[in-house]
Parts: C-alpha cells; structure tokens; sequence
C-alpha cells in the first residue's frame, strides 16, 4: 500500500535565554532575562511515498487507506497540550480523524481545533469509538496526552485493539506499560519527553554518566522544577535526569525535588513569563562539591507547548516508517527518533 503525505515543515527560529537559580543566591524577579515569545514560521512541502504495511484488513479498507495521509487520534483533544499537538498535526498535513477520548462529563462535546471539529468521547465510549476508527482508518497512529491515571488503561485498550500509539502522557505503571506493549507485541513509541532537543540533551546526560560512573560522587544537588498548576505529577524528564546523577554518584530521593506550582512564586521567584504560567516546563539541577568550592548547574527552560506537539508529530511519523519496514523492534524512545535523523 503506497500513499503520498504532503509534509509543511515549519522551522521554528526562537531565542532562549537561561535562568540561573539557586537558593543561596535568591534574586529578583527583574533580574531575569525576558522571552522572545512570537516565532517567525516559514514551511514548505516535501511529498514522500509512505508503503505502511497493515495487518488484518481486507482489500476494502486497504484500499480506503490509500487515499488519505496518515491518520492520527488524538487523545485527548481538551487539554491544551493535545490541541497543540492537533495543529501541529494538521500543519504536518496528517489526517486528524474527528474524534478523541475524553473525560465523561465532556463525551458528546464538540471542539473545533486548527479549524477541524472533534468530538469527545468518554470513557464508556472508547472501545467501539476506537474499534469503529480502525475500521475506517486501518493504518491509524493513536498520540495519548491525557492524564497519569489513565496510561495503563488507555495503553491496555490500544494493544487490545492492535493500534500502534505515542504515548506523551507521563505517569502511571510504567513497568506495567512497557510490559502491557511488548506482550502485544504492538508499535509503540513511549517517552516522558517528546521535546527533540531536551531528549538530546537527556542523551547527553546517559552517555556520561555510562561513560564517567561516580564523576560527582560526594556531590549534593538541588533540583527544581516548575510547570503550569494544572501538571498533577513530577516531571518525568527531571527523574530521568536524576537518575543519571545517580549513576553519577550523587546520593539523591526523588521526595527532595521541590515543585514549583504557584503562579505567583512561578514568576517572582523563578522567572518565569507571566504569559507562559499556563504553560511551561523550567528546570534546574545544582551540584555543589563537598567542600563548598565548586558547583555546576544545568537547565532548560521551555515556554509553551509547541516543542513537545512537533515532537509527538515526528514520533508518528518515525512509528509510521517502522510499520511499513516491519521492523524487528516494536517499542522505541524519543532517542530512537533523533537518532534517525530525518525530523521536521
């Protein structure tokens, strides 16, 4: 089966500024540097034939599948972040399928993204919803941003399904969820940080601590980090980062990383743009020597939520190319997606 996918590339030019923190140093608000917060787009097109392989469909649906782009769900299309992710997905040229799952009292709502009218369905709904989607949409790619409690459950429902997913959402059983994927046997790509560059620079970070083990050993380190009140869990890319300085030799509990869900303390203290508290991700991680003498500090900040949905969108796509080569690995990482090397 061969389809051609229309692909607007839009290269987003931003300027980043870094915000040092420590708590020995306290600073004011006005002392931290101001975000460029309006990206220039430019896009053009790249048409690519895509063979995607389907398995358990008859010639019929085979055939439907040829005459349109990639088609994605996304779930879920209420929150700010699976709207992100919708138009990222619509200005990739996907096919966006016109439903979503979401929570019970928003089933049967109707919400327009990117000019596009989705309709919610709760969580009674999503077993026919996503059976009925498959039917029509053989070759559909599920991208999950709901909530931490709903992982293993909407995980379990993609496997049973045999629809190949992205999962963005962070939390939940994640033993249980790669041990769910691999039973199925199923394509996946799941990682706590769809954030291209922020997944190079967590590269960055397990290579040293595989190559350099006990370099910081003695160390102690603070670690911070600050989203937008509505993110109910700790960030997983700090526990990722934490684990490297772990392996690094840096005695650290995961019950010491200090939350930073206040508006108020989010731009006062932290610095960041009171345009962005609904939606941001600052990280900060201090090591100090036992001594007192020397300190390092590494950090990323990101405001909005754009960085993450172009993420999601190129981990369809990757996902999309390991289904048509039958690929012998089934579950991939944000890793496996840079290392490709043919991203938006």
């Amino acid at each position: 089966m061969a389809f051609v996918l229309e692909v607007p590339v839009t290269l987003l030019e931003r300027r980043h500024n870094l915000v040092s923190f420590s708590r020995s140093r306290p600073r004011r608000a006005s002392a931290y540097a101001s975000f460029s917060t309006t990206p220039q787009r430019r896009a053009f097109s790249i048409s690519a034939t895509l063979n995607t392989p389907v398995q358990s469909v008859d010639d019929k649906h085979l055939a439907r599948a040829t005459d349109i782009a990639l088609p994605i769900m996304v779930n879920s299309c209420m929150g700010k972040m699976g709207q992100a992710v919708i138009e990222a997905g619509l200005s990739a040229g996907l096919h966006v399928v016109p439903a979503s799952f979401g929570i019970e009292s928003d089933a049967g709502k109707t919400i327009q993204v990117g000019g596009k009218d989705i309709q919610v369905y709760g969580p009674s709904q999503r077993e026919t919803t996503l059976a009925s989607l498959v039917e029509q949409y053989p070759n559909l790619i599920v991208v999950d941003f709901t909530v931490p409690n709903a992982v293993n459950d909407n995980a379990d429902l993609y496997c049973k399904s045999g629809v190949p997913f992205v999962m963005g959402t962070t939390g939940g059983d994640r033993d249980l969820l790669y041990k769910t994927v691999e039973d199925a046997k199923l394509y996946a790509v799941i990682s706590p940080q769809m954030g291209k560059q922020v997944v190079a620079f967590l590269a960055a970070m397990e290579i040293m601590a595989k190559q350099f083990p006990g370099a910081f050993s003695g160390y102690t380190l603070q670690v911070m980090e600050s989203h937008q009140a509505t993110k109910l869990d700790t960030s997983g890319t700090a526990k990722a980062v934490i684990s490297c300085f772990q392996k690094l030799g840096v005695s650290f509990d995961l019950d010491e990383i200090q939350l930073i869900r206040d508006p108020k303390q989010q731009i006062e203290m932290v610095g960041v743009p009171e345009e962005h508290i609904n939606g941001h991700a600052f990280h900060m991680y201090h090591l100090t020597s036992p001594d007192g003498t020397v300190s390092f500090e590494f950090q990323h900040n990101v405001c909005g939520r754009s960085i993450y949905a172009e993420g999601a969108i190129d981990a369809a796509l990757f996902l999309a190319k390991k289904i048509q080569s039958k690929a012998d690995k089934k579950i991939y990482d944000m890793i496996d997606v840079l290392r490709e090397g043919n991203m938006r």
